[in-house]
Formats: structure tokens, sequence, C-alpha cells
């Protein structure tokens, strides 16, 4: 008795179109997850000063968003991108550490395109309890000492 083969091959067409989706579902998080130096200056250091509206605790970044009062009275909602939150937990930093409403001061880098973004250096709460953000800006001075220890 002769049995048919059930397995078949694929087509080189269909082939080629699973090995693009799998290339391209490799490199979406790769193209989302950017350098510092491609989306932040490291030339503009500022310090951000107001209370907590929003926290994000997502990958690959954790953003702290804060209403900051310019100096003419008038408020602005700045976005401080944190590192991932898996390496705020190593630091002690969790979910529920930073709440609505709380006033904190980051220290961090403007975003190059002027807007109200920034990368986090530091976070510092109203106790003094001070917390590294993760930022992977380079050639800052505290950056540098940092790296020494």
């Amino acid at each position: 008795m002769h049995r048919e083969s059930t397995t078949k091959s694929l087509s080189p067409a269909v082939a080629f179109a699973a090995a693009a989706a799998l290339a391209l579902a490799v490199a979406v998080p790769v193209y989302a997850h950017h350098a510092f130096g491609a989306e932040f200056d490291p030339n503009r250091p500022l310090v951000l000063k107001g209370p907590v509206v929003r926290v994000e605790w997502v990958n690959p970044h954790t953003w702290i968003h804060l209403e900051v009062t310019t100096d003419d009275g008038s408020k602005e909602v700045w976005m401080v991108e944190g590192g991932t939150p898996n390496s705020l937990l190593r630091r002690g930093l969790k979910r529920d550490t930073i709440k609505i409403g709380q006033i904190v001061v980051v220290d961090g880098y403007q975003a190059k395109d002027r807007s109200n973004r920034a990368n986090g250096r530091d976070v510092t709460f109203e106790d003094g309890q001070k917390f590294f953000l993760g930022s992977s800006g380079t050639g800052a001075p505290y950056d540098k000492e940092r790296r020494g220890r």
C-alpha cells in the first residue's frame, strides 16, 4: 500500500514573505529604542521642579510627566524619560514610589527639538531622597563621576 506524503513545501514567495515579516517584527523594537544622542542634547542640561501629573511605567523607558511653572507664571507639562522599569526596580525605585501630585526635582537634558521632553538623570523627592533615572547621556561631569565608581 502506497501512502502519499502530506508534507508540502512552501513556495519561494511565501517563504520570502514569512522571512520579511519576521525581520520586521525583530526590527521594530530595535528602531523604537533610540540612542541618547539621537533625541537629547548633552549641551542643554536642565532642572525641572513640579508636581507629578502622570507616570508611565512601560518598556523600553519609564516616563514621568511634571507640571512646571515657567518664569512668567504659566504652566507647562514636561515628559521626562527614565530608564527601563527593570533597571529602576534594581535601584530601589518602585512603580508606586512616584505618586501623582508629589513634588519632585528632575535633573536631565532637553530634547534636541526643544520640545517639553527631557532625558532624566536624577529625580529628587521632597525628603531629599535621590534616584538615578538611568540617563545614557555622555559628556556631563556627573556621568563621568558615576562611571568612575
